[in-house]
């Protein structure tokens, strides 16, 4: 009985990892098969299962589609199961890009503590190249930037899952990679993940489980779509969401920027140290409280020389003496007191206006601004700066509303420096690789990017658009290009260049024992009884071809690492090398 009832536990998430939930009072997020894992990607073929029905009525077998019911491996009865799939997988296909085109991989560059130090693009599950990559960069992420499936329902071009618990699907595939993700990142590191309402509540309360509701830093409302949806039946959406949390709140901080436009053009002065603006260094906000009155030891003089280019807290002969009185003659306070200001006298200027010395302190650009949770300027329009932009760069319009190149440009601006690592496993189009270079160019750093996507027709715009942008911005960078070795790969290759019913049925022996099928297959059944029927054999070969390529399972499609030197993978000596090094593995 209690075996039983663990493996429901398992199964529908009774417990919140530690209690069970009749034992507490604490809000939860449980929903089904919560403790389990769903490898299942992006692509529509792994959305759907093909399928091959005998039609009586037309003598003939019939292709068919339907839902697949997504296959969740429970985290105690398939423990071996999971060890498994988390396990390294083998990296093929390497190339390197740089603005002067395609190079041969002939090292990887690592820092001066081990890290690999390389923009790299990696084709393949997301869950399971984060896994891959959990050995070398466990804490070593300053940002995960991350743009997934909104889970909307209905356009076909839109992520969706094909179960009966359609948001508890979605949250366990996002729970765990937020899961991997979390111990990919520095202390001092963050999460910014992209949403829109439909999923928004959910998200929430399941990124406030994984990486604690105090480290949640903010929900940032960002207008991408100005003129709205013409089409919507209630609201006219014209934003969607970031949100963001830090690892550590304790430990992370944001940098000091300028992300508003009309803002940055008010730091019109410039000087050795860089620009400026002039602030008024009486204390006018803060109502009755900053008059002198209240706060004593703010007010006290200033001394101006004749030339207005010395300024001092000491009295001086000659020197004009200026207190913190306004132009209505209220009696103010100063910004510091006395002992602050003594140490920033040089950063302060005395301008005469109207007959009388007004003290200005230089405010300097990079003290920034508080950032604010609604980005509204038009720059993160993703019509103009996301699709439009992708248009320019590889001149055509095959990925549908990409995200504004500033809205990523300036998330990084504020939670990235000089040398820090970007992760984004929902790579799409690329932006976060083109706001990397962008950004370094920009500041001279030597920020690094890891992009996974594993969609044939992202993966091809993602490397066009990165190329493109080294060359373009004639920039001295380069990235490498990546593969997850897949082992049903070369299956399908052998299936496509059968010539003949005959040598599809010798190959069908090799097919199921050698390489991993669908778990549904009756393996018996379609060996002694289908293939030897006459409405199977009349078939025409691209259509049993079909029928074979069905099979296999596209669920397990990658090399272990640990099976690279296997004869029948067919890894090459340079893919086994290059997999070696990436895992810092001596061989």
């Amino acid at each position: 009985m209690d075996s039983l009832f663990w493996i429901i536990k398992n199964r529908i998430g009774l417990t919140d990892g530690k209690r069970f939930l009749k034992d507490t009072n604490d809000v939860v997020l449980d929903f089904p098969y919560k403790d389990c894992i769903l490898e299942g990607g992006q692509s529509t073929e792994e959305g759907m299962d093909d399928y091959f029905e005998y039609s009586q009525k037309k003598g003939d077998y019939e292709q068919k589609q339907s839902k697949r019911k997504e296959i969740f491996f429970n985290q105690v009865l398939a423990q071996d199961e999971i060890d498994r799939l988390f396990d390294e997988k083998v990296l093929v296909n390497w190339k390197k890009y740089t603005k002067d085109g395609e190079q041969e991989v002939k090292e990887i560059k690592r820092g001066e503590n081990g890290t690999i130090k390389e923009n790299m693009i990696i084709k393949g599950n997301n869950l399971l190249a984060l896994h891959s990559l959990k050995k070398q960069f466990a804490g070593k992420i300053k940002l995960i930037y991350i743009d997934p499936p909104y889970n909307t329902g209905g356009d076909a071009s839109i992520f969706t899952y094909n179960n009966t618990f359609n948001h508890s699907t979605w949250l366990t595939f996002m729970r765990n990679r937020l899961e991997a993700g979390k111990q990919l990142l520095r202390d001092d590191g963050f999460i910014a993940i992209a949403i829109d309402h439909f999923e928004l509540g959910y998200l929430l309360v399941l990124s406030d489980e994984i990486f604690g509701e105090e480290n949640r830093l903010g929900i940032i409302s960002v207008v991408n779509n100005p003129m709205g949806r013409n089409q919507a039946k209630y609201f006219s959406t014209i934003n969607d969401f970031m949100i963001v949390y830090a690892k550590k709140n304790s430990s992370a901080k944001f940098n000091n920027v300028v992300l508003d436009e009309a803002v940055l053009k008010t730091f019109n002065k410039k000087d050795e140290k860089g620009k400026y603006k002039l602030n008024n260094f009486v204390r006018i906000g803060g109502g009755d409280a900053n008059l002198r009155k209240h706060k004593k030891s703010f007010w006290y003089p200033l001394y101006v020389d004749k030339h207005l280019k010395i300024i001092t807290t000491e009295q001086k002969k000659d020197y004009f003496e200026v207190y913190p009185i306004t132009t209505s003659g209220q009696e103010r306070t100063w910004k510091l007191s006395k002992p602050s200001s003594e140490k920033i006298l040089s950063e302060l200027i005395a301008i005469k206006e109207n007959e009388k010395i007004v003290i200005y302190e230089k405010y300097r650009i990079d003290k920034g601004q508080k950032v604010p949770t609604i980005w509204s300027d038009k720059k993160y329009n993703a019509n103009h700066q996301g699709i439009r932009l992708l248009e320019k760069i590889i001149g055509n319009q095959n990925f549908s509303f990409p995200k504004s190149l500033y809205t990523v440009l300036d998330t990084f601006k504020i939670m990235t420096s000089d040398n820090d690592i970007i992760l984004d496993f929902h790579a799409g189009s690329g932006t976060t690789g083109h706001a990397t270079f962008v950004l370094n160019k920009e500041d001279g750093g030597n920020r690094k990017f890891i992009l996974v996507e594993q969609l044939d027709e992202h993966i091809e715009i993602c490397n066009e658009r990165n190329q493109k942008v080294l060359a373009q911005e004639n920039i001295d960078d380069s990235f490498l290009y990546i593969e997850l070795a897949k082992s049903n790969e070369t299956a399908k290759e052998k299936i496509l260049t059968c010539q003949s019913l005959k040598e599809l049925e010798a190959f069908f022996d090799e097919m199921y024992e050698k390489y991993f099928l669908n778990y549904n297959l009756k393996i018996k059944e379609f060996k002694e009884k289908v293939i030897k029927e006459e409405s199977f054999k009349n078939l025409s070969l691209e259509e049993q071809k079909k029928m074979f390529l069905s099979m296999l399972d596209l669920n397990q499609i990658y090399v272990n690492k640990t099976e690279m030197e296997d004869a029948k993978f067919e890894i090459s000596k340079s893919d086994q090398k290059l997999t070696n090094e990436f895992y810092n593995c001596e061989k």
